[in-house]
This record gives structure tokens, sequence and C-alpha cells, in this order.
């Protein structure tokens, strides 16, 4: 993959103060964050029209116009993860775009959200970046329609986004039910690839695609997901998988047992990860989870390592009803995406995770 070339430009992943997530806030700090806001103005339950709000902890914000439309609103940017600026920009639109279809909804415009340098960094690249955003947001039908720059000495790229729903059928962590079968619609490791990818330590065709899974709109995983009449969904980004689960079954008040063989894994990441190209916020991700995952001993370190594997414009993880399950799960593989039946919700403590080697342990 092609890297920045300007002579004497640094690498863009070398402005990064992670090394190689999207440098979400830890899962832990943010629960910390919103136990400190306490009953803050305009962040309490949702209510009346606003049927998603701050207090459901969602992957989106969600306000009802009437009976048959709702709006979706959800942001989404973070510092350079790749060194190619256009790709950047593709997986930054990706990742912001894919709430609204981990929602249920679709995509109707958006505005940038970039940060750069006055100096030392071409605004050349920004332009590559902004570009790279909007042919994927172009993809997914969805307007560019401006957004605000500021000066800042690492440069950050995202996107605001407002899409539309129907309220009847939102997508939402908190439906899942015992008995219903969990899918996976993109393999994971993104983490450890990007963060090989900062240190000098990942091959071209791990890069290759860790990339082309994170410009890949979940856009066909959410409507292939809305035909079956899945009502219980997320997209796996930063908390990682086992993450991400135990949010949707906190919500929930259910439980899950998964199983770690069919959880589809890019190229090379299980290498990497047993390398040690483990980032910051998988290792918190790691801390966070002691309490809520119990792995069978017999499960690969570097497998445990990606189930808690911060991931970037990841895939999302349905719960789908047993009998639904099937013809869903041959949809979204028949759409070429390696979407894999991981495990299921089951009655338990809730938010709690019992990860085996495979259904035979």
């Amino acid at each position: 993959m092609a890297r920045v070339t300007i002579d004497h430009a640094p690498r863009l992943t070398s402005l990064s103060p992670g090394a190689g997530c999207a440098c979400k806030l830890p899962l832990a700090k943010l629960e910390q964050l919103f136990a400190t806001l306490g009953e803050a103005p305009a962040m309490g339950p949702a209510a009346g029209d606003l049927l998603i709000g701050a207090a459901e902890g969602d992957d989106a914000a969600v306000l009802r116009l009437d009976d048959e439309r709702a709006l979706v609103l959800t942001t989404d940017f973070f510092t350079p993860i790749v060194d190619d600026p256009g790709d950047w920009g593709r997986i930054a639109a990706a990742n912001a775009l894919s709430d609204v279809y981990a929602m249920g909804g679709r995509p109707l415009f958006a505005v940038n959200l970039a940060a750069w340098p006055g100096e030392g960094l071409d605004l050349a690249l920004l332009a590559q970046v902004m570009r790279g955003g909007a042919e994927i947001a172009a993809q997914a039908g969805c307007f560019v329609a401006g957004g605000h720059t500021i000066d800042d000495p690492v440069p950050k790229y995202g996107l605001a986004v407002t899409g539309l729903a129907d309220p009847a059928r939102l997508m939402t962590i908190d439906r899942a039910a015992p008995g219903d079968q969990l899918i996976l619609t993109k393999a994971i490791g993104t983490g450890v690839v990007a963060t090989a990818l900062k240190r000098d330590g990942a091959g071209a065709a791990a890069i290759e695609a860790a990339v082309a899974s994170m410009t890949l709109l979940n856009a066909g995983a959410s409507e292939a997901a809305l035909a079956a009449g899945v009502r219980a969904a997320t997209d796996v980004t930063g908390f990682g998988l086992l993450g991400h689960l135990h949010r949707m079954l906190v919500a929930s008040k259910a439980a899950a047992r998964l199983y770690a063989r069919p959880v589809p894994l890019l190229p090379g990441a299980a290498e990497l990860a047993a390398a040690g190209f483990v980032s910051g916020g998988t290792r918190a991700n790691t801390e966070r989870m002691r309490a809520f995952a119990s792995l069978h001993p017999g499960i690969p370190a570097e497998v445990g390592v990606l189930l808690h594997d911060a991931q970037t414009s990841g895939g999302l993880l349905l719960a789908a009803n047993p009998a639904a399950a099937p013809a869903l799960l041959g949809e979204l593989r028949a759409q070429g995406l390696p979407a894999a039946l991981i495990g299921e919700v089951t009655t338990g403590e809730a938010g709690h995770i019992q990860v085996e080697p495979d259904r035979s342990a």
C-alpha cells in the first residue's frame, strides 16, 4: 500500500498518539464519565419523540418525526490509523456511517469534522483525506454538506451523520433475548494490524485485507438484518467484540455463550497478535472485561487478544431469532461477507459471557 510521499512529511500514523487503534475512550472511562455527569440537563433517558438518547448508550441518537420516520444522528472521528490519506478518509467515513446502519437506518447527509496542523503538514493531504471520505459517502448515497476544521497539532478526521429509519423497525442494543443466535458480519483484527503498521511490523497482504474490511460499508448487512426481522444489533468498534457484546447483554438483561473458533479473523491477525502488536485500547478492553468474560483455558492466547481487539469500522453483531438465523447467515455470505454464527444469547448474570473454544467444548 502506498504511503505518504511528500518530502520530509511524517507518516500519518506517526502523528497519532495511540498505538494504532482509533483512540476511542476506554469503556471503563466512558462509564465513569457518564456517572460523573449525573443528572445533567438534556442528558437523561429518552422520552417522548426522543426514542434513543445519551442514557441508552446505543450506537446513535434517534428522534421520531412521525409514525413512519425517525432521524438517526451520530458522529465519529479519530487520528490516522493508516499511512495513505485517502484510505484514512475512507475508513473514517465508513466507520461513522456504520452507526446509522447498526440502528437499521439509511444515511442521508453528513458534514466533515477535521483537525489539522496549521504548520508542518501539507493541506493537500487533508484534501486527499476528505476526498476519500466523500467517495465512501457517495457509495452510501449520503451527501457531504460542508463541515468544520480546526487547527490542531494532531490530525483527526470523521463525519457527523444524519440518517433516516423506520421507528417501528429500529435495531437497538437492548432487545437481545435468550435463544437468539449471535452473528458477526466482518472479521476482527483491525486493531493489531493497525498497531503493527505503526511499528513497521505488518505485511502488505495483512494491511490490504484490513483496509478492504474497514472501508466496506455495513449497508448490505443492515438491510439483510432488517429483512430477517432482527431487532438487536450493534457495530463492533473500539470496545472490541467482547466489549460490545457485553454492552448489548447488560442493556438486554441477558448473558451469552460465545465460541472462539467460528469467529472470523483477518488474514495475519492471529500472527500479529502473537507477536505482541497489541494496542493500548485492546489492553484496556481486556482489563475491563476480566470481570465479565470467562475464557476457556483451551483458547489460544492470540485469539483471546483478538476477542478484545479494539476495532475500527468493524462489522455488525446481530442477535437473530433462531428461526431466521440460517437464512440471514446465508444472505450475508451471498453478499461476500465472512459472516459467521459465533454464539447465542442465554439466561444468566446480565452482561456475562462464557467463551468456549467451540460448540463441542
